[in-house]
């Protein structure tokens, strides 16, 4: 990855993220965290992950973020200043349940040694 299409990714990354701080005042998304941003090679494309604080509410969201996208894109042209903005793509982040289920396996697997030691 060059250091442009990284630089552009935070940049984005930190721009969605004041955006939503600051221009989004919907009930419906809650509280949401932008996570990772990928940005295509040709910068036409970037693939928004956000991780959402209600797990029910993920699929709501992720559709609201989508009717948002025109206005989103609009905000981030406003602060960005490239040939043209990226199309936005949102993902729901899923490493923090991917941890808590690690964490619960390795809880198992310390609760079992436990026992066994105490046997």
């Amino acid at each position: 990855m060059s250091i442009r299409v990284s630089k552009i990714e935070n940049f984005i990354k930190e721009e969605m993220s004041l955006i939503f701080l600051h221009k989004i005042q919907d009930p419906k998304i809650g509280l949401l965290t932008i996570t990772n941003v990928k940005v295509s090679p040709d910068l036409k494309h970037s693939k928004i992950y956000v991780s959402i604080y209600d797990k029910e509410k993920r699929e709501s969201v992720l559709e609201k973020l989508n009717e948002l996208k025109g206005f989103l894109r609009s905000e981030l042209a406003s602060k960005i200043h490239f040939r043209s903005v990226p199309e936005l793509h949102f993902f729901i982040d899923d490493t923090l349940d991917y941890v808590e289920k690690m964490e619960g396996i390795f809880k198992k697997i310390h609760e079992n040694n436990y026992e066994k030691e105490s046997e």
